[in-house]
């Protein structure tokens, strides 16, 4: 036998050491799978792609290591969503150590798709597609500008790239330019179905469940595990809810402007601030409450408060106030992206714009409505003096023995238009004819009633 021959031996040798290998491999995994040692995780990509699902999988991929989970199945049904958050799940995806399956239950569109190719292994039902992953403007559904489509086609291509799936179609599904032999023609974006899908590398197979992909990888006897959402979680979601939004803006609002319209009372106020923790901790778990927009709404606040107890009238602070507070509701319930709404559907935004228009509204119905009712009432008493003292109830009031009509002093306060002056070192409770006095300026004393003098600007 020459060096050839002896060659041909050692490859056929090593060939036939590696198909065994091979075998042992595949039939220790098998026995794995017979033994019913495996943990199937499954949860589900149902809706919109956006921060709340971002957190959803974040969540979920959490509980999956908690429990060993030895496969994670998405249940996947969505058109799409915000490129930012379906970037997010798919770098998770990517690094996430055990294998995901994502199973196409009818659609996975546009940052479904990107989600999708990211998944280790692909199966869909009959009549399911993918792809259609072009970046829209969340306003009008037009395509985005070239630097947002050339960002999708970069991140779709090489997470193509990663799970050995042909980049160029992926970089198809996003431009209209790609022209790809037997798979697509220019001007047209690559949308797969299942049998399409199949044959390009971007299906492993046709299935018709959850239990059908299992039963054709050969897996038995597995443990299922169904991700739900914590009680905490469920509470969270339920506050996320548009219409216990609106109730919560209602209260945050009316308390507001109730304890501005009776200081010192205490528990509108309370209200208020329990209303918006409970509205602002949902959303910023979420990542939709940003920490700008929280700092605006406080700024807002402050510019109202400042507007009612140390500047006079109603002008550019009150204003502010208002537009910061009400703008900055709004935007907390958005997915935007440093004040960018492009991506934004416009849907979205008349919601968050009707929840808190309707909340601030109602508020002001209610105060109209129910404000002189409920100051009146026996429990409003309770936490509030509102009894008026009546010199029959055997109540006096200080009278001064002195005439000071036409004495002159000095605004001691603020006079808006009550306050105190100070007439020869004393200082006295006064007020104004509706005018404003700056403290400092001269007034003179043209009336007094009781313990009050009424005073007016020295000319």
């Amino acid at each position: 036998m020459g060096i050839k021959g002896i060659r041909n031996v050692v490859r056929g040798i090593a060939l036939s050491s590696f198909l065994l290998l091979a075998a042992a491999a595949w039939a220790s995994e098998q026995s794995k799978y017979q033994e019913g040692t495996l943990k199937v995780f499954l949860m589900e990509i149902r809706g919109d792609i956006d921060p709340r699902m971002n957190r959803y999988v974040d969540l979920a991929l959490d509980q999956a290591t908690e429990v060993n989970a030895d496969i994670i199945l998405i249940d996947m049904d969505t058109y799409g969503g915000a490129v930012n958050d379906a970037n997010d799940i798919r770098t998770k995806i990517l690094e996430y150590e055990k294998p995901i399956w994502v199973f196409i239950n009818n659609d996975a569109a546009s940052a479904g798709a990107l989600i999708s190719i990211a998944c280790d292994s692909i199966y869909m039902v009959p009549g399911a597609n993918i792809g259609a992953a072009t970046v829209v403007n969340g306003a009008d559904g037009s395509q985005a500008p070239d630097k947002y489509q050339s960002y999708m086609r970069s991140i779709m291509r090489s997470t193509a790239e990663e799970n050995n799936r042909d980049p160029l179609i992926a970089e198809g599904m996003v431009d209209d330019r790609v022209e790809i032999e037997g798979v697509t023609e220019s001007g047209k974006i690559i949308t797969f179905t299942t049998s399409e899908a199949i044959a390009n590398g971007y299906c492993e197979r046709e299935v018709a469940s959850i239990q059908d992909i299992l039963e054709k990888n050969n897996i038995v006897d597995y443990e299922l595990i169904k991700y739900e959402l914590s009680g905490t979680e469920e509470v969270i979601s339920f506050f996320l809810n548009p219409f216990v939004s609106g109730l919560l803006i209602l209260v945050i609002t009316a308390g507001i402007f109730f304890e501005l319209q009776t200081p010192g009372v205490g528990f509108p106020i309370a209200a208020a601030g329990i209303a918006l923790v409970l509205y602002l901790v949902p959303y910023y778990l979420n990542g939709l409450a940003a920490n700008w927009e929280i700092a605006a709404f406080f700024i807002g606040f402050a510019l109202i408060a400042l507007e009612v107890f140390v500047i006079p009238g109603f002008g550019l602070a009150g204003i502010a106030g208002i537009v910061c507070t009400v703008g900055a509701l709004i935007f907390m319930m958005l997915g935007n992206d440093n004040f960018n709404f492009d991506y934004v559907p416009v849907g979205e935004i008349s919601t968050a714009a009707t929840v808190v228009g309707v909340g601030v509204l109602g508020s002001i119905i209610v105060l109209f409505l129910f404000g002189y009712r409920l100051t009146q009432s026996k429990i409003f008493s309770r936490v509030a003096l509102m009894t008026s003292q009546e010199k029959k109830d055997g109540y006096v009031a200080t009278i001064y023995a002195e005439d000071f009509v036409g004495r002159q002093g000095t605004a001691n306060t603020i006079l808006r238009p009550s306050g105190r002056i100070e007439i020869e070192g004393e200082v006295y409770d006064a007020y104004t004819r509706g005018e404003y006095v700056e403290a400092g300026e001269r007034v003179v004393v043209i009336s007094q009633e009781g313990s009050t003098l009424k005073v007016r600007v020295v000319k």
